[in-house]
């Protein structure tokens, strides 16, 4: 974890951390056996408490692991799942995003087409990278990434991390709707499978143009939501500070969603949250993956585009009555 970023509902187990930080370099110095004893009761006690923490997140807490710093983006993933990644850039129209990022790669020896938000984790990226939120661009990049895999029969994976697409003048002249909705329609259009992970925050328009695919999978503490908390407080209430009454609303956990028969599986993050430990993170998302492009690899491209369209129109039949 971050010595910098630690979420509120941390706090306690922080300073936990702390006190086992500095007790273990004096332990370093000196050998007495009541220090170790010592260090290793709240060792024990910094670990049942992070358990117990984060086996009671409300929406709004799990929001705010969503869109914690330290959790493995993008790059980040692509850098250990992927071999002989080759990024492809620009619309061949406009410009290159670098919110939305994707090319050709190898994932386990097989051919595939991957595509996905980058963040950044300091200012300095998240300025590069508008702070995952892509242009027209971007999405018209993606919509070539999909034409790619279409035409060379390749697997897509769509690695999904916004708060939504950027609502600057910029990208509305440039017909920022239209271009979310061509990339929504071009998912629905792939002849092959396409699996979309959220790994953090999934937010409106922007996540469901790489969000209509075969299989829609979530790390354990991602959200999913067709606004922000804090948008929709403000539009319901007047008031963004009423984001905690909207996040539990809006049913936006992978749990809930699970329920409402949007997810299809939910990956299990390490105790505390995928930035404590983002390796581990991303070989759960890669044991995920491979067993994914397996089941969907056995499946002709007419039977691929039927599941996919029935799949969303079945939505909203399932879990509404509780």
């Amino acid at each position: 974890m971050s010595a910098a970023v630690a979420l509120e509902f941390e706090k306690p187990v922080k300073n936990l951390e702390a006190k086992i930080a500095e007790l273990s370099r004096l332990v370093g110095e000196e050998t007495d056996g009541a220090m170790s004893d010592e260090l290793e009761k709240l060792r024990e006690q910094a670990a049942k408490r992070l358990t117990q923490v984060y086996s009671n997140l409300d929406a709004w807490q799990k929001c705010q692991v969503a869109r914690h710093p330290d959790r493995p983006q993008f790059l980040a993933l692509a850098e250990m799942l992927l071999s002989d990644y080759q990024p492809l850039a620009g619309d061949r129209n406009f410009g290159d995003d670098q919110a939305i990022l994707g090319g050709l790669a190898r994932f386990r020896g097989r051919a595939v087409v991957v595509m996905g938000h980058e963040k950044g984790h300091d200012m300095n990226s998240r300025v590069k990278h508008n702070f995952g939120m892509g242009r027209p661009e971007g999405y018209r990049k993606a919509i070539r990434l999909m034409d790619l895999a279409n035409r060379f029969e390749l697997p897509v994976i769509s690695l999904v991390d916004t708060p939504g697409a950027f609502p600057g003048k910029g990208a509305e002249e440039r017909g920022q709707s239209e271009a979310i909705a061509r990339s929504t329609e071009k998912c629905l259009q792939l002849k092959v499978p396409l699996i979309s992970v959220i790994i953090g925050e999934g937010g409106s328009g922007g996540a469901v143009a790489f969000a209509t695919a075969n299989r829609l999978v979530m790390l354990e503490h991602s959200i999913y939501s067709v606004i922000s908390p804090e948008g929709c407080a403000s539009i319901l209430w007047k008031d963004a500070e009423k984001m905690r009454e909207a996040a539990e609303a809006l049913r936006l956990t992978a749990q809930d969603l699970t329920d409402l028969g949007i997810c299809d599986q939910i990956i299990a993050e390490p105790k505390g949250g995928a930035h404590r430990d983002a390796k581990s993170t991303i070989q759960a998302v890669g044991q995920t993956l491979a067993k994914l492009l397996d089941e969907l690899g056995k499946k002709k491209p007419d039977s691929l585009m039927k599941d996919r369209r029935q799949k969303f129109l079945d939505m909203g039949t399932k879990g509404l009555a509780s």
